[in-house]
């Protein structure tokens, strides 16, 4: 089995939202596909919009599986893979303990 590839990186600037991957970009990469892969896996910083999940599955079409921002970063974790995780401790103030000095 054949498996196309595409990674894209979503937009992260406080002004736009994280841009999401849309149904006409599978269909591009799905069209890139053809004749040289079987699958196709799509991986984003992003997100993908119902209309990109919904057309990634659609009957009759060579499946492409989606791998948005999140579950990256998940996956990333899980498998210790360019990632380092720290335990943070919270401390909190009781201000009522203050007020009752």
């Amino acid at each position: 089995m054949i498996v196309s590839i595409v990674i894209v990186e979503g937009t992260k600037v406080p002004e736009m939202a994280v841009e999401d991957v849309s149904a006409g970009a599978i269909r591009d990469f799905r069209g890139a596909m053809v004749g040289r892969a079987d699958k196709g896996l799509f991986i984003t910083t992003g997100t993908f919009t119902p209309a990109a999940i919904k057309e990634a599955t659609r009957d009759g079409a060579p499946p492409v599986d989606l791998v948005d921002g999140e579950n990256l970063a998940e996956k990333l974790k899980e498998l210790s893979l360019g990632v380092k995780t720290e335990m943070v401790e919270k401390v909190i103030l009781d201000k009522q303990w203050f007020l009752n000095l």
